[in-house]
């Protein structure tokens, strides 16, 4: 019988698409098998997000990550070889207990997070089997509805508009590909509107067009004429999905809308996005308060979740005790899942459950500092997540895994099934197959 004990796990420093230090772990069984898995980095994070292990200084300034390779090498690797690489969860326990931390202070969310993955992608190898297809089991699972950024804001472009994402998803295609097919339409014709204004500044962190706009409006209206002219229909086919990040900018109840001059309250907020809803065909509205601003979630939710997708992100930070209490309180329908905002993949799946349970929308999501890991296009396939939101339409980290997700849609063959419209928390019929 083959050993699939863990030998060694190692960990090595390196680099994220913003050019910055990161964490890789390499898992190695007793086997011969050999994986392994890249962090990625936040730019806009959430409070209650598991904390990166950096080294500080001056050295790559302060971002370095001795500390957290030090700590896959030395603690992680020492406490977990010799165990079996099959129980995942048991894996992921030890790791949280070696921490012992609330914040992941100790490993470092960074080394945690790189480990979990590279483990689970040791178990699905031994197996023989795809990563998707050893987390799916027997279960028929479906692609997901794709969210891809085709203007990029906030704290990924300097703040040139104060939204951080204007994005569109395609919930009409009839395939993963199609969905794909469409975007590249609208990003191209997107790109060509900004050159001929003259308003095209290059491509922000996700790989979104970096463009000079006079008002969060403008962005929205350039959007809608960019899938005008990719010959889509707006609203039936293509719609549009914000990521407001209303915590880079707003706190006690108080926003500060830099682009516009002006500040606005809760209620302010509300009404503004709420006429955004009435004139714009939004799908999908990702931290549209602060997240130290429950009530207005509250609010918001009350007035528009039967029409849009409301998405805590900063506000749940993938963590499925504040899923259920958002669940229970009304304050949204649907929970972005980030695997480093809590350090292992167990409890990111657990937070991706809670929002099932709850019949919330469910988004695996990458962060702005990416790499060329695909894990979480697996995960958005095998955990049968309904979204995935990537970033961008352009950079080799964001479009490999778009390519991943066409690779396993093919390999599914005449079982491949699109989750399209049933992906969204809103009220809609739907002829997906099921």
């Amino acid at each position: 019988m083959s050993d699939t004990r863990i030998k060694q796990i190692h960990g090595r420093r390196v680099w994220d698409s913003r050019g910055r230090p990161t964490v890789e772990a390499e898992v190695e069984l007793h086997n011969g098998v050999k994986a392994r898995a890249i962090a990625p980095a936040g730019a806009s994070t959430g409070s209650g997000e598991a904390l990166d292990l950096r080294d500080g200084g001056t050295r790559f300034g302060g971002m370095d990550v001795g500390k957290a390779c030090a700590a896959i090498n030395g603690l992680i690797s020492n406490h977990l070889a010799g165990l079996e690489i099959g129980d995942q969860a048991q894996l992921d326990s030890r790791l949280v207990a070696l921490d012992g931390t609330s914040n992941r202070s100790r490993l470092g969310g960074n080394a945690m997070v790189a480990t979990s993955m590279a483990l689970l992608h040791a178990a699905a190898a031994s197996a023989g089997q795809p990563l998707w297809r050893h987390l799916a089991g027997e279960k028929r699972v479906r692609l997901p509805l794709p969210e891809i950024q085709i203007f990029g804001g906030g704290a990924h472009a300097a703040r040139r508009v104060d939204v951080q994402d204007f994005m569109i998803m395609c919930p009409a295609a009839r395939s993963f590909g199609e969905a794909l097919e469409w975007t590249a339409e609208v990003y191209r014709a997107a790109g060509a509107l900004l050159k001929k204004s003259g308003n095209l500044r290059g491509v922000a962190d996700e790989g979104g067009y970096w463009p000079v706009f006079g008002s969060n409006e403008q962005a929205l209206d350039t959007l809608m004429q960019a899938i005008l002219d990719a010959g889509l229909r707006a609203g039936e086919q293509v719609g549009i999905s914000l990521d407001i990040a209303a915590s880079e900018f707003g706190h006690s109840g108080r926003y500060e809308l830099a682009l516009e001059g002006r500040t606005l309250d809760s209620d302010g907020m509300i009404d503004m996005l709420g006429g955004w809803l009435d004139n714009y065909p939004i799908l999908s509205i990702e931290d549209p308060l602060a997240e130290d601003d429950p009530e207005g979630f509250r609010l918001f939710t009350e007035a528009y979740g039967s029409q849009c997708q409301i998405i805590g992100d900063d506000f749940l930070v993938t963590n499925a005790s504040r899923v259920l209490a958002a669940a229970e309180q009304g304050s949204a329908n649907a929970v972005l899942i980030k695997p480093n905002q809590v350090g292992t993949l167990t409890e990111a799946h657990a937070a991706l459950q809670a929002g099932k349970q709850a019949g919330f929308g469910t988004i695996v999501s990458a962060r702005s500092g990416e790499t060329e890991d695909v894990t979480i296009a697996h995960l958005s396939v095998g955990w049968d997540a309904g979204q995935l939101k990537v970033g961008s339409f352009s950079r080799s980290e964001r479009m490999a895994k778009w390519n991943e997700v066409l690779r396993i849609e093919e390999s599914m063959g005449s079982d491949a099934c699109y989750w399209g419209w049933e992906a969204l928390p809103i009220k809609r019929a739907s002829d997906a197959c099921n």
